[in-house]
């Protein structure tokens, strides 16, 4: 399968720069289920959106007074340039997820930095895929189904999904949709429960060995992207390798939605190695000094000294705690979340910086 592109930009209008921190304006607010929301945008002033099906944005949002960073993967697909989805599910307790859902609304603007990621199905050569989705993880599948299938690509695709209800069924109405339209696509849905008002008659259960095997009985052939809660991925990725899968066919999103702001294993590692910190670290910008030993990131050894500084998920690849360094070296061993022109230009991603000299950096 050739890489997905989108197409040439109309005379006179640019792509969006992934690059710079953007804004995005809301323009449709759609309801997926009792708890999920697609929130529907476009730049500003006419601009065509360029990224690879499964890669997602950072978003920045104003919470009472406080600027908070969130990564939500794309949902809609490339192959439809002008506007960008994103598919949010509102997550009892969740700051940023209950504050779109309650708050945002067509006309509002956000923050957004991106795209970014390396999960995506372009530039498979594989002629048949399998796409496991569990919750909210359906939405970089999404992106994928949608973008084969406006290209009409000649790939076999078995796009399994399991809910815990029928009410719980992301998407549901355009998967019926995609498939009847796409004969090279087939939907196989799994709910673990029934509710009152809707009775599940498909696949029951949470998906195992002998449903996969039921639902597909040549997963072995194919490519597989997984994306869901990581104990989802965790058990798919073991029953994959126990059922004698080629696992270099296996990808998987790297991220969890669901420990993007669990900072507190990381302060404390901070705080127990800033005792035997040997650089010292100045902010230009917020006129700090920190200590900072060899083997922690800078991020984690400036929260653990008290400071706030915007990061999202803390794996080098939303690019939220992007800054310059002025002087001094790192070692950096990131996710894709900074390009090699920006390291060039001496910009460094702060969750995975670890110093090996003292810094200055510009923050």
């Amino acid at each position: 399968m050739s890489a997905i592109v989108t197409h040439p930009p109309a005379q006179g209008v640019p792509f969006w720069d992934p690059e710079r921190d953007e804004v995005l304006v809301c323009r449709q607010v759609r309801d997926e289920t009792h708890d999920v929301r697609t929130f529907v945008f476009t730049a500003p002033q006419a601009r065509l959106f360029s990224y690879a099906p499964g890669q997602f944005m950072t978003l920045t949002v104003m919470i009472d007074g406080q600027e908070i960073n969130r990564c939500y993967t794309i949902s809609s697909s490339p192959t439809r340039p002008n506007t960008l989805e994103i598919t949010i599910k509102r997550v009892p307790g969740g700051v940023v997820s209950n504050w779109l859902h309650d708050n945002l609304r067509p006309g509002m603007e956000v923050r957004a930095l991106g795209p970014m990621g390396d999960f995506t199905c372009a530039g498979s050569k594989a002629r048949k895929m399998l796409f496991l989705s569990g919750g909210s993880g359906i939405t970089p599948m999404m992106s994928m189904s949608r973008a084969l299938s406006d290209m009409a690509a000649d790939v076999d695709i078995m796009f399994v999904h399991a809910a815990r209800s029928p009410r719980d069924r992301i998407f549901r109405h355009e998967l019926a949709a995609l498939e009847q339209a796409n004969a090279h696509l087939r939907t196989v849905t799994l709910c673990e429960h029934d509710t009152p008002a809707d009775r599940w008659d498909g696949y029951r259960g949470r998906l195992s060995a002998s449903a996969l095997e039921l639902a597909v009985p040549d997963w072995r052939e194919r490519e597989v992207f997984v994306c869901g809660p990581a104990p989802f991925m965790d058990a798919v990725r073991n029953m994959l390798g126990q059922g004698g899968f080629d696992m270099t066919r296996h990808h998987e999103e790297s991220f969890d939605f669901g420990t993007l702001v669990a900072d507190e294993p990381e302060i404390i590692e901070a705080i127990e190695e800033l005792e035997a910190a040997q650089f010292s670290i100045s902010f230009t910008k917020s006129q700090r000094d920190i200590q900072c030993g060899a083997d922690t990131p800078v991020l984690s050894a400036a929260r653990a000294a008290g400071m706030r500084l915007p990061a999202s998920c803390a794996k080098g690849m939303c690019g939220t705690c992007k800054c310059r360094l002025v002087s001094g070296t790192v070692e950096m061993k990131h996710d894709g979340g900074i390009r090699q022109r920006e390291i060039d230009r001496g910009m460094i991603l702060l969750c995975c910086a670890k110093p090996t000299s003292d810094l200055v950096i510009e923050r």
